[in-house]
């Protein structure tokens, strides 16, 4: 089974980062390419083969798309985009195409995904089943959702062959933001949620004591991770994490770590780094995230899925910001919060002294393994090689 997986990562980082996970569990059996064409990521190991179309991303309001690359017109951009992604399936011919998200979001890629797709249903290209891959939340449509959701309905059941919905249905379930789930006539499968398999040093108690050792921490001393993500948004997080962080030093041994993110803007972040006093250290990305949970008492950060499919694999307690221009962090934060030592703050939080409190509450909170559904990469896997196995095929 060869599959191609195409992802477009346009604002953050989370996208691409479940759909590594998601392609690393299906390179351990099956050849997987996994398409790209945002911003410049890194992606290392030699497991998966990369396509990388050139990229777009979302302008600085958040509205429309532009090239990555300064100088070349998006018109430009799209028809190179086609003409790579339309020789990728001649030359390679996989048996298998994964979309990330789309129909159920990335409009803005219809130029090249729904040509592509009318050329496997019409046989201009070799037969290839179609699958959707999902995550648990879609972001809400202020205006015009009835056309929207006929658009989905209509597209998923004339290309598509099933839908692989990253979730626990014990949690959320896809009809939760789709109302018309029932109108979808492939199969239907929800995967368990996606979390990026933890390191050696995530699971191993010397790479949890060399962190800690690393920082000069004392087995007592309390150890808070603040993080947003990607770093588009967020930065008045990690600055009113320090300024509540100042005035607990006195009352707790602590020391507070910050990951800004690779795509922080560069002047939000050398005004944090100024900000810097004893026992606060900051950085921009870490490859070892899940083994600083594992050695944290404590986390502070964005709600996205990845992030909260970390705090859930770690146990960790944790504040959680949801990204305040759609719901669907706050929905899955509330969800998960149920289950786990997850607690929702928001901007009126952030006042130090409130935010003090909030985090010295939270640091009394023990770890705690949450029953819900984590091993989603391997499930997709295995439910794809199902859905193979039967010879399924659109109509």
């Amino acid at each position: 089974m060869k599959v191609s997986y195409y992802c477009q990562h346009v604002l953050g980082i989370g996208h691409f980062h479940r759909s590594v996970a998601i392609c690393r569990a299906i390179a351990r059996c099956h050849p997987t390419t996994l398409i790209l064409g945002g911003p410049p990521v890194e992606l290392a190991g030699p497991d998966i083969e990369v396509l990388r179309l050139p990229g777009l991303q979302m302008d600085s309001e958040f509205n429309n798309m532009v090239p990555c690359r300064p100088g070349v017109s998006l018109a430009e951009v799209k028809t190179a985009r086609q003409k790579q992604l339309f020789a990728h399936f001649h030359a390679n011919r996989p048996d298998v195409f994964i979309t990330e998200l789309y129909p159920f979001g990335r409009k803005a890629f219809r130029f090249e995904l729904d040509p592509l797709l009318e050329a496997i249903d019409d046989g201009s290209l070799a037969p290839c089943a179609c699958y959707c891959s999902v995550r648990d939340i879609l972001v809400e449509k202020k205006t015009g959702r009835e056309k929207f959701e006929q658009r989905v309905v209509q597209t998923i059941n004339t290309s598509f062959d099933g839908i692989l919905v990253h979730a626990d249905p014990e949690i959320i379930t896809l009809e939760t933001t789709f109302s018309r789930l029932g109108d979808i006539r492939v199969p239907l499968h929800y995967t368990g949620f996606v979390t990026v398999e933890k390191s050696k040093a995530a699971k191993d108690d010397a790479g949890i004591r060399g962190i800690r050792e690393q920082l000069g921490l004392a087995p007592a001393d309390k150890l808070i991770v603040g993080s947003i993500g990607g770093g588009s948004v967020g930065s008045e997080l990690l600055t009113a994490a320090i300024g509540a962080f100042t005035i607990l030093q006195d009352a707790i041994p602590a020391h507070l770590q910050l990951f800004c993110g690779p795509y922080c803007d560069e002047a939000a972040y050398t005004t944090l780094q100024n900000r810097m006093r004893d026992h606060m250290t900051i950085a921009r990305f870490t490859d070892r995230f899940p083994a600083w949970l594992e050695a944290a008492d404590l986390s502070i950060s964005m709600a996205g899925y990845n992030t909260c499919m970390n705090l859930l694999q770690a146990g960790i307690p944790a504040l959680v910001y949801p990204f305040k221009q759609n719901s669907e962090q706050r929905l899955r934060a509330e969800r998960l919060g149920r289950k786990a030592p997850m607690t929702i703050i928001d901007e009126t939080d952030l006042t130090p002294h409130l935010f003090a409190k909030k985090i010295a509450q939270q640091l009394d909170r023990p770890r705690m393994t949450a029953e819900i559904k984590l091993n989603g990469a391997t499930e997709t896997v295995k439910q794809l090689e199902r859905w193979q196995s039967g010879q399924l095929h659109h109509d």
